[in-house]
């Protein structure tokens, strides 16, 4: 299995997945916009909606959901749970 030093291009489809899989995040509802997430931190309910596509997802969207405001992974979350086994 190769091990990611960058953040790949990666669908909408896939990162719902993975942000399920591998971080605990719960799926809230369906919409047209995609799929609503929430994940539990702390005092504080994190939200998020992502494209359920499998087009890869643009670079801005995608640094837009790993953001302060919505996921709070970063690229280095990111790259972490997809390294992850």
């Amino acid at each position: 299995m190769s091990r990611y030093t960058t953040v790949p291009a990666i669908s909408g489809s896939a990162l719902i997945s993975l942000l399920i899989k591998k971080d605990n995040w719960k799926v809230e509802g369906v919409n047209p916009h995609g799929r609503s997430l929430s994940k539990r931190v702390g005092n504080q309910t994190l939200v998020t909606t992502i494209a359920d596509t499998s087009k890869s997802l643009p670079e801005g969207t995608l640094g837009a959901i790993l953001g302060p405001k919505q996921t709070q992974l970063g690229k280095q979350g990111l790259l972490r749970l997809l390294n992850d086994p």
